[in-house]
């Protein structure tokens, strides 16, 4: 059989794909307070504006997974690219926060259609070792740099034509990707002996986040012990009782869990998980608090705060190339712990300087700065042994379990921190405390790092 010829085309398509889903997580962040005042959103209807897009997208990872093996990557991707450009029209378009969060839940689980499915074609279109790896670097490059274009983004279209266009600006992207892929994607046949998907795995694992998140998002108005928060807090764990009884059910020729418990009783596998979730517990949930102080408390736009992220957003653009050389040399458990402990550090110096003064905004710079080297550190060594923990063909259920963890700890961390927040007497207290809350969150990310990830040759990594 010869040997596929990818375009370059192709691969700028597939990156851009991911590149759009990634810049939704962070592109609404310096919008909020817009979107707050246009749609008489209040704090916790902020959170969950921030909260529906990446609760959906983590909970129906591993099902996309399951889907885009199943029906063919580029059928998935095309449909996730149709679905995210028509729900991002429909986004700019709401009356109602109501309507935006509904619509970014459903924008969520487009986005989740994108991350494997574009894996797929990667895998699917460049055979060889080395020219998958390139690709990789290149698909990871691109797609990754949406954190540091996203408040940057968010703040010019806000400031200078309104919130709306954050939307907007997905869909001739969109256009774009799809003309590219269905020109494009070699047409690869579905694999119909593939597990199909784990329908009661997969409603336990999207209601049990749900259940979390409406609790600790509605625990700020309506206290911890109102009805509505603990009737979220039984959702969760009744329907995370029912994930962990389907995920030990036998597997079947048409059925599969989503996540085989064999897996989670490998430590440096399940410690991996935990310490993703920690990061973007940490980086979403300061975005979302940071966000929220330099506009309503200092009175920045938009732009101003979007310009003032760029500390904590360009090291993670340049940095990740030189933390996967150095993981490659020395292993995964030194660099991960050096992130982490650089994030904690970076963050307790923004809860020391949370104040409106020319000196204090100069140390929280360098605090960002910290925090931004800190997520660069910490991600791919978390990725390499996570990834290396386990058998090459579970390293699909790996890598996408690892992104959702991620993507459940930004969902925990935004309302957790924004839950903090908005209890403190002012502004700038409640901040300052959810500041400190984080940072010793990720602290404690470097000691689930030192004492369950193995040293280099040990558990895979």
């Amino acid at each position: 059989m010869p040997a596929i010829r990818p375009s370059r085309l192709l691969l700028l398509g597939l990156s851009l794909g991911y590149f759009m889903v990634l810049l939704d997580t962070t592109v609404v962040t310096v919008a909020l307070p817009a979107i707050g005042r246009d749609l008489s959103g209040s704090l916790s209807g902020l959170q969950w504006v921030s909260d529906a897009y990446t609760l959906t997208f983590a909970a129906l990872l591993l099902t996309a997974g399951a889907l885009a093996d199943r029906y063919g990557g580029r059928r998935t991707f095309l449909t996730g690219l149709w679905l995210f450009a028509g729900l991002s029209g429909a986004c700019a378009a709401a009356g109602s926060m109501g309507m935006l969060i509904a619509l970014r839940a459903l924008l969520g689980v487009a986005g989740a259609l994108l991350l494997p499915s574009s894996l797929a074609i990667v895998a699917q279109t460049y055979g060889e070792p080395a020219a998958r790896a390139r690709a990789m670097g290149i698909w990871a490059a691109i797609s990754g740099s949406a954190l540091a274009a996203g408040p940057l983004v968010g703040g010019i279209l806000t400031d200078t034509v309104g919130w709306r266009t954050i939307f907007l600006v997905n869909v001739p992207v969109a256009a774009v990707c799809i003309l590219i892929t269905a020109r494009h994607t070699p047409a690869g046949a579905p694999r119909r002996s593939a597990k199909g998907v784990d329908p009661a795995g997969q409603f336990s694992a999207v209601a049990a986040l749900a259940g979390l998140t409406y609790a600790l998002v509605e625990s700020g108005p309506e206290g911890w012990a109102s009805l509505q928060v603990l009737g979220g807090f039984v959702v969760f764990a009744a329907a995370g009782a029912l994930f962990v009884v389907t995920g030990r059910r036998p597997e079947t020729e048409r059925r599969a869990p989503m996540l085989p418990p064999v897996m989670l009783r490998n430590r440096t596998f399940s410690a991996g998980l935990l310490a993703g979730l920690l990061v973007n517990f940490g980086l979403s949930g300061v975005l979302f608090v940071l966000s929220l102080l330099f506009q309503e408390a200092y009175g920045w736009s938009a732009l101003t705060v979007g310009l003032a992220f760029l500390p904590l957003t360009l090291p993670t653009a340049f940095n990740p190339v030189f933390t996967g050389r150095l993981v490659g040399r020395i292993g995964a458990r030194g660099p991960a712990i050096a992130g982490f402990l650089m994030m904690g550090t970076g963050v307790l110096v923004q809860a020391a300087s949370v104040s409106d003064s020319a000196a204090a905004h100069a140390v929280m710079c360098a605090g960002l700065l910290i925090l931004g080297f800190g997520v660069s550190f910490t991600i791919p060594p978390l990725m390499t042994a996570v990834v290396g923990s386990v058998t090459r063909e579970q390293a699909g259920i790996a890598s996408g379990a690892l992104n959702a963890a991620r993507q459940t700890g930004a969902v925990v961390g935004v309302a957790v921190l924004g839950a903090v927040a908005g209890g403190g007497s002012s502004g700038t207290g409640g901040a300052r405390l959810a500041l400190a809350v984080a940072g010793v969150v990720l602290l404690l990310g470097a000691g689930v790092v030192a004492a369950y990830i193995g040293r280099r040759g040990v558990g895979g990594v």
